[in-house]
């Protein structure tokens, strides 16, 4: 089979395209490159995906490439990424959303126009693999393609995945989804890639902390930090500096016990803080849900959620609500319910829907 395999210049896209050689097929690497000087963002204090790192990422993919004897192509997707996920990441900020940017670039971006433009340039392959940790089904019954949470529960990327269409899923080939993670260092050791083990992995989605370049074109004022009796407490630099759970850089002082961020209010410009105990909620509103696994519920579901990578899924039960959107209520009150974040539906190991939080 011919396989078009993204191809970071990372150990598991790396070990991902050598299992899949190991197998007999094909397998024709394609890096995507997306960052611009332009963008502001030149300085790379912290592992992230977009920044000034990504020439040396991609003469490492390169490499990686050749080592691995091959097909490479580089796709640039400046604009694009630009145009969607940089777009999506300023705007949530500006209207009090935290964004959740790589749940947005696989579904669109990766798995969308990385593919299309592939195809465009004249590459033909028949599936496309990439290095994340999840797994995909064919359920005959339903006659739908499923995303199940990976083998190694500490690699799993299936919350990332979650928004990923059935005719993305049908493509889809993740070679790593049954191994765990210390099996691979062990193979890549035994195949002569030592030196990938070593490679840092990038952690969050910028380089760097400081993100104030990307929102030239937007109006960020600094405001109050208020109590939730709305007392004021202090100055905030400016509402897209924070999110909801935030405890470090606020600059308050003077308090019996740490506070964070309870909620941010766009019409007022203000940053309402609190002790930690006010942070759980029981309930949360999804929007623009995504049943990936299952037709869409008929009935309340009860399953378990997520709302960040690394939680624990949470038993909840989930109803749909006259304006299609779902309600979701936990069993127990969670930390941090943060608009604009993801929610992750769990059936066990199998990833039923997901969608984004509006409240």
């Amino acid at each position: 089979m011919r396989i078009a395999l993204g191809l970071s210049g990372g150990i598991d896209s790396a070990m991902s395209a050598l299992i899949l050689k190991e197998q007999g097929h094909e397998v024709i690497g394609i890096t995507m490159t997306k960052w611009s000087p332009s963008s502001g963002i030149n300085s790379a204090d912290k592992r992230g995906c977009y920044g000034p790192s990504e020439p040396a990422a991609l003469t490492a993919a390169i490499q990686s490439a050749a080592k691995l004897g091959i097909e490479h192509h580089i796709i640039d997707l400046e604009a694009e990424f630009t145009d969607i996920v940089l777009k999506y990441f300023t705007e949530s900020y500006a209207q009090g959303r935290t964004p959740n940017p790589c749940v947005v670039c696989n579904s669109q971006i990766k798995f969308g126009v990385l593919i299309q433009k592939a195809r465009d340039i004249g590459l033909r392959f028949e599936k496309f693999a990439t290095g994340h940790y999840a797994r995909t089904l064919y359920h005959e019954p339903s006659q739908r393609w499923q995303l199940l949470a990976a083998a190694d529960s500490l690699k799993d990327q299936s919350y990332f995945l979650s928004l990923l269409s059935q005719e993305q899923l049908a493509l889809c080939l993740f070679p790593l989804g049954d191994r765990k993670k210390s099996e691979l260092k062990e193979f890549a050791k035994a195949q002569g890639y030592e030196h990938l083990i070593k490679k840092q992995e990038s952690q969050d989605f910028l380089e760097s902390t400081d993100s104030s370049p990307l929102f030239r074109d937007y109006k960020v004022e600094a405001g109050d930090f208020v109590d939730q009796n709305m007392k004021v407490l202090g100055r905030h630099k400016g509402l897209i500096h924070y999110t909801i759970g935030q405890r470090k850089n606020l600059g308050l002082a003077g308090f019996a016990e740490a506070q964070y961020v309870l909620a941010l209010d766009t019409v007022q410009n203000r940053v309402i803080i609190g002790p930690e105990r006010d942070l759980y909620k029981d309930t949360l509103t999804a929007t623009n849900v995504n049943w990936i696994s299952i037709p869409e519920p008929t009935e309340t579901l009860t399953c378990t959620a997520k709302i960040r990578l690394a939680q624990t899924p949470q038993p909840c039960r989930v109803e749909k609500l006259t304006d299609g959107s779902y309600q979701v209520r936990f069993a127990s009150p969670i930390s941090a319910i943060t608009p604009g974040q993801v929610v992750a539906f769990y059936d066990a190991d199998l990833v039923l829907g997901a969608g984004f939080i509006r409240q």
